[in-house]
């Protein structure tokens, strides 16, 4: 997601939907910037996935984005000090949106911590998930890899040490808490002195991955298999058009992609000079962002369709293997041409020997190997390290890739921190007390340590309850107040002078009808989709890791989980009603204190 804006030059920037712009102009004269976030939002084909996602662009990312760009560059504050001075009673608009900053926060800077620990093994050879490892009487593999695969033995066991469910916490695993503590080290000297200090990082955490992804581009096209993967891609799948959650997931990839009620591009924009023309830079970064998102794509699906076809292969071969040995055929009468004519040869003629093989026959499908639902951290850190091992030179695509996803997690980080520390730095309470290397200190402290919950053997239970829950329904419901306020209570016509008085630029018909009506209605379509999604679901249920299966299954949440999904949603949500109720009995309190002194 981008998470910060800044007037300048245009930087392009990420793995899936994401762009990073770049300035060199602040309210106070600083070094600023911006940068994208989010890594791990969900990568969907976009067979079914394309045509809501652009008609998404043009009636909500595009005016939500350029109505949070011109509330920070016309206020000139962070996102609660912006929302304060439109009305004090939506300061918990700001106050939400550093809630669900902050929540991220939390748990996303683990993403770099596995990202440190993959990094530091892609230096070995063999890659230590390109084979299973002994058992303990090194006669064998171990079972679990076995029954699972190395790449996903070596994610769950090695890196998780993951439990059986929720409820079993375990302790917390040193090697990925000595990951995290180093990742939030790398945050705090980029932050030290406050978001001017971030500036020169983001030049290189946002041209490394454009050149890796370019490199992976050429690679990825060349690989055997990967015009399966592309074919797949733009396969058109009109018929999911008619599913209501292809929409909602077009537009929840919008929110995240573009950091939309985050608070951040709010931050940013507020270090713009009050001429820039915030309008550009909106449809330019909108369209560079779904640009990236498509060339991202290509990039991932060439890849997977190398993976697919690759295990799609093995598979025939293992087939094969085993009707030759069977039938004492002999070697090379078989092969992935002619397998279905001998299948149905033998099948008639030996139909009782037939029958028992084929138990052990596996059903080999390229279609469905390219249609496995692959997203979030097993598209980055399974997918592609199994299509890596296969590679040529693998430790070299490996420190590459991985690499890149560090520099990619660290800019997100850089925007999401700056989020939470530019209100708070605003504050002259805090600002006036603290320096802003402490305040920038105390929050990678603390979030350090409540991150440490990530990194026990439940910890990666946690980290999808606070990736699926923590911001989503939030998200909307900020988003949505931030447009009426704009609309209906500050005022469009006042808010179009302001523009006007600010950039010389007139507000032409399609921002008016998107903010005063197409995007709020969109927003609670969406809200009312989630919420009788939820309500229609008979339990919250999350995919706990099976080790004697070596696969995902499906269990219910807990009702301590289900305890925080609740306070995860309701504690940002909540801000927003709480904090205008303290205002108004606050403004009630001192009438009647100055009635009486009267």
């Amino acid at each position: 997601m981008l998470r910060g804006y800044l007037r300048g030059d245009v930087k392009v920037h990420g793995v899936v939907g994401r762009v990073l712009v770049r300035s060199r102009c602040g309210r106070s004269g600083g070094d600023s910037t911006s940068y994208d976030g989010g890594i791990f939002v969900k990568i969907r084909c976009l067979r079914s996935f394309l045509v809501p996602y652009l008609i998404m662009l043009i009636v909500e990312g595009m005016p939500l984005l350029y109505l949070e760009l011109a509330v920070g560059q016309r206020m000139r504050q962070g996102s609660i000090g912006a929302w304060r001075t439109i009305s004090p009673y939506l300061s918990g608009v700001g106050v939400a949106s550093v809630v669900v900053s902050f929540f991220l926060s939390m748990y996303y800077n683990v993403i770099n911590a596995w990202g440190f620990w993959y990094l530091f093994h892609s230096f070995q050879d063999p890659l230590p998930w390109s084979v299973c490892p002994l058992n303990g009487n090194r006669t064998g593999y171990d079972e679990e890899c076995e029954a699972a695969s190395s790449t996903q033995y070596f994610w769950y066991r090695k890196t998780l040490n993951i439990s059986p469910s929720i409820q079993e916490n375990g302790v917390v695993q040193w090697e990925p808490a000595l990951c995290l503590i180093l990742a939030w080290l790398l945050v705090y000297l980029c932050i030290l002195r406050g978001t001017e200090s971030t500036g020169k990082v983001v030049y290189f955490t946002a041209s490394l991955p454009y050149c890796v992804l370019f490199i992976y581009l050429i690679r990825g096209l060349t690989l055997h298999g990967a015009t399966n993967g592309l074919a797949y891609m733009f396969t058109p799948k009109m018929e999911q058009l008619a599913n209501p959650k292809a929409w909602i997931n077009a537009a929840t990839q919008i929110f995240f992609s573009l950091g939309l009620g985050f608070g951040s591009l709010i931050a940013f924009a507020s270090y713009n000079e009050p001429s820039n023309n915030c309008q550009k830079h909106a449809i330019i970064v909108s369209l560079i962002n779904s640009s990236t998102s498509i060339f991202a794509s290509i990039v991932t699906f060439s890849i997977y369709g190398f993976k697919a076809t690759f295990n799609y292969e093995t598979c025939l071969n293992k087939v094969i293997l085993l009707l030759t040995n069977s039938f004492d055929l002999e070697d090379g009468f078989v092969t992935a041409s002619n397998l279905e004519q001998v299948k149905g040869y033998l099948a008639s003629a030996y139909p009782s020997k037939y029958s028992e093989v084929f138990l052990q026959m596996k059903n080999c499908s390229l279609e469905s190997e390219l249609s496995t639902a692959v997203q979030g951290t097993g598209l980055a850190f399974i997918v592609y390290s199994e299509a890596i091992k296969n590679m040529e030179v693998s430790q070299l695509w490996s420190v590459l890739y991985f690499f890149m996803l560090l520099m990619l997690g660290m800019g997100s980080m850089l925007g999401n921190t700056a989020a939470i520390l530019t209100p708070l730095t605003d504050s002259k309470v805090i600002s006036s007390r603290l320096p802003k290397e402490a305040i920038s200190g105390l929050l990678c402290l603390v979030s350090c340590a409540i991150g440490m919950v990530f990194t026990m053997e439940s910890g990666n239970y946690w980290f999808d309850i606070f990736n699926d829950y923590a911001a989503t329904l939030s998200l909307l419901l900020i988003v949505l107040v931030e447009t009426l306020a704009v609309c209906y209570l500050y005022g469009l016509r006042r808010f179009e002078s302001d523009l006007k008085a600010m950039t010389g630029r007139t507000l032409n018909w399609y921002w008016k009808i998107m903010w005063a009506g197409v995007s709020p209605l969109l927003i609670i379509s969406l809200f009312v989709f989630y919420l009788s999604d939820y309500i229609l679901s008979e339990a919250l249920q999350y995919q706990a890791w099976d080790a004697s299966q070596g696969q995902l299954v499906t269990k219910n949440y807990p009702p301590h989980a289900l305890a925080v999904i609740g306070l995860l949603v309701a504690s940002s949500i909540m801000c927003i009603p709480l904090v205008a109720l303290g205002m108004f009995i606050m403004r009630r309190l001192r009438r009647a204190d100055t009635a009486s002194v009267a």
